[in-house]
């Protein structure tokens, strides 16, 4: 009988692995270790994926003198996110976490590196080819959140979230506030300015895939899935056909969360850069907007993580969308030379996204199994990453046959669809009734 690809690469640990099954002291221990290095490799991806969303829209303006294909860049890196996604998560379920996420991030440096060139050689389809492949980074990072719920119990996995979420703060703030050091560093070695932010992306992806690669042992996926394959013997409560209903709906209204949370953020801030430069703010400016819009969407995950986990899903869902629709609301009618306008509705925007991403991955892990959870989860955030594509390259369009107002109004709109998702699906029963652990 052929041997399966986890079965080959559980059996060099097997004996651990069937102490670990029966020892929750040990799957608290790997809990710890696997969330330590995730917050490790998501400070190096967040300085990655930062380059992109500050500058990828000035540099293709730069290359391209028009501002109608502004939205290019972040549609390309989104879609390149996409498929990504799918692969990434294809890879996890087959083979675990750890060979997956380092791909993932090894590939968005590449990336990273040929947007540079690209800027050099001043080549269009080699930015735009780049752009793609860098988009690599974006959803291996928004992945590794899953890995840190792998080893959590139900009561832990929004903060599990939240900790993946939150350590990517650091590199993320940073990375927009070193746009102009690494523009001068650029300038330095004979590179166009706009390219330096991709320089610090090239090197904080690749550091990011070899932190996973050589510290995610045992990869908690596989040991996870062990455990569920232990439990599910002796537990047939999966095959209740009511909770398979109550978890279709609950993967449904997760992905419907992060979907639209995704597309009204990418929409907004794509422009926000654009819009900022056509009222005479500095580059400085740019980075400082999007530094705090950057840390709001990251910073608060801990309190946010802690919320989900203690007050539920369906509240933090609903809180996403009011916040989004303030956020809307203040860019489109706030001054658009104040800063401290722009500040607040980036910070807010930000703060939305965060409160959607988290309530929603946790409502998603809730609903899967641990036999298909990797896949399906792979599979959701395709969805994720076409929606902030569409909703990047949809703004640019917006934006110069209307205004930026117009596209802020049209997003708060459109977030307040997530309150009907929540009542639809009734999460905020399902908390009540039934938690989904493996």
């Amino acid at each position: 009988m052929p041997v399966k690809n986890s079965e080959k690469v559980l059996a060099p640990q097997s004996a651990w692995l069937q102490s670990c099954i029966n020892s929750s002291e040990k799957q608290q221990q790997l809990y710890k270790r696997t969330l330590i290095v995730i917050v490790i490799s998501q400070i190096f991806g967040g300085a990655g994926l930062a380059a992109g969303i500050t500058v990828g829209a000035l540099l293709a303006q730069n290359m391209m003198g028009t501002d109608s294909v502004t939205g290019i860049p972040t549609a390309l890196f989104t879609l390149g996110s996409a498929g990504t996604a799918l692969l990434v998560g294809r890879l996890s379920q087959r083979f675990g976490r750890r060979p997956g996420l380092a791909a993932g991030f090894l590939a968005g440096g590449i990336g990273a590196i040929g947007v540079v060139v690209s800027s050099l050689t001043n080549s269009i389809l080699l930015l735009f080819i780049s752009l793609l492949i860098y988009g690599a980074g974006t959803a291996t990072n928004l992945q590794a959140r899953y890995a840190g719920t792998d080893m959590a119990n139900p009561a832990q996995r929004a903060k599990a979230i939240s900790m993946a979420m939150v350590s990517t703060t650091f590199g993320a703030v940073a990375g927009p506030n070193l746009v102009g050091v690494m523009g001068d560093f650029a300038i330095s070695i004979g590179v166009p300015a706009l390219a330096g932010p991709f320089i610090l992306a090239a090197a904080a992806y690749i550091l990011a895939g070899f932190v996973l690669f050589m510290f995610l042992r045992p990869d908690p996926f596989i040991v996870a899935k062990a455990i569920s394959d232990a439990r599910n013997k002796t537990n047939h409560l999966e095959k209740s056909s009511n909770l398979a209903s109550i978890k279709r709906r609950g993967i449904f209204a997760g992905a419907g969360i992060m979907v639209l949370t995704q597309f009204v953020m990418m929409a907004i801030m794509t422009m926000t850069p654009i819009h900022m430069g056509h009222h005479g703010h500095a580059l400085n400016e740019v980075g400082l907007v999007i530094g705090f819009h950057i840390g709001a969407m990251f910073l608060p995950s801990l309190l946010t993580g802690f919320l989900v986990d203690k007050i539920g899903r369906a509240p933090m869902a609903i809180a996403s969308a009011i916040t989004l629709l303030a956020s809307g609301i203040l860019a489109a009618a706030g001054p658009a030379d104040s800063m401290a306008a722009l500040n607040l509705a980036l910070v807010l925007l930000g703060l939305g996204w965060n409160f959607g991403l988290i309530s929603g991955t946790a409502i998603l892990v809730d609903s899967t199994h641990a036999s298909t959870r990797a896949k399906t989860q792979g599979s959701i955030d395709v969805w994720i990453a076409l929606s902030g594509a569409l909703g990047g390259g949809v703004s640019g369009i917006v934006v110069a046959y209307s205004s930026y107002a117009a596209l802020s109004i049209s997003g708060a709109i459109l977030s307040l669809l997530l309150i009907p998702i929540v009542f639809w699906a009734g999460i905020h029963q399902k908390e009540k009734s039934i938690s989904v652990s493996d």
